[in-house]
């Protein structure tokens, strides 16, 4: 038995007197495995705080990938009008050279004058003048208003109509159909009107190809 004033030996060290529990203080000795521990926590703390993100597209980025993408496609879209416009229009015009372009003109304004000419003497030859230079229903009409109302006036007071064309502008052409404005001044005299009348009109002549001839398939004043 341990006497009075002396440790008891069965005692742990760890214990004190009053509460069995001796508390552990921060001058306890540190062991090997917390050291490694913490150096182990405090490195993959720096690893994972310097490890670089890698940034999102910005806006900026995005638009000078897109950019080049739509201009090419823009070109490429260009290029295809381009050709249409080529075969359809371009071609068609190559097709019409000068030449045929005075065929075309000269073809309106001489069908104009024949048209708008005639005199009681030679009723017969100049109605069949102009209706050589005429074709389809405007032929027909043509026909059929001179002899029911052009010949018997002509004949009866002695009318007398001349035409001169005084100008003359394509409006459009293609290889078998035109449009050409034409500027006319006529006078007429008769029984009745010895000194005559003036008149000045413009028309729009239509003109089809037929048989490699300009004939006359419409006449409308404008």
């Amino acid at each position: 038995m341990a006497t009075r004033g002396e440790p008891d030996p069965r005692r742990r060290p760890d214990q004190d007197v009053e509460g069995g529990v001796r508390p552990v203080t921060s001058e306890e000795p540190v062991t090997t495995e917390d050291t490694a521990a913490t150096v182990a926590a405090e490195a993959t703390t720096t690893t994972v705080a310097q490890t670089p993100t890698t940034p999102a597209a910005s806006p900026s980025r995005l638009q000078k990938w897109i950019a080049p993408v739509l201009l090419a496609a823009l070109l490429l879209t260009s290029a295809g009008v381009a050709g249409w416009l080529y075969f359809t229009d371009y071609r068609t015009d190559q097709q019409i050279d000068e030449t045929a372009r005075q065929a075309v003109l000269t073809a309106a304004a001489d069908g104009a004058v024949a048209l708008l000419s005639y005199s009681p003497a030679t009723l017969d030859a100049d109605f069949a003048n102009a209706k050589s230079r005429m074709t389809g229903d405007f032929l027909d009409y043509y026909t059929q208003f001179t002899d029911e109302i052009v010949a018997p006036a002509a004949k009866e007071k002695q009318v007398q109509t001349s035409a001169a064309v005084t100008r003359k502008g394509i409006v459009d052409i293609e290889p078998d159909t035109a449009e050409v404005l034409v500027f006319i001044n006529q006078s007429t005299t008769s029984r009745d009107n010895p000194d005559g009348s003036f008149t000045a009109s413009a028309v729009k002549v239509v003109l089809e190809k037929q048989d490699g001839a300009w004939l006359i398939a419409a006449f409308d004043p404008v």
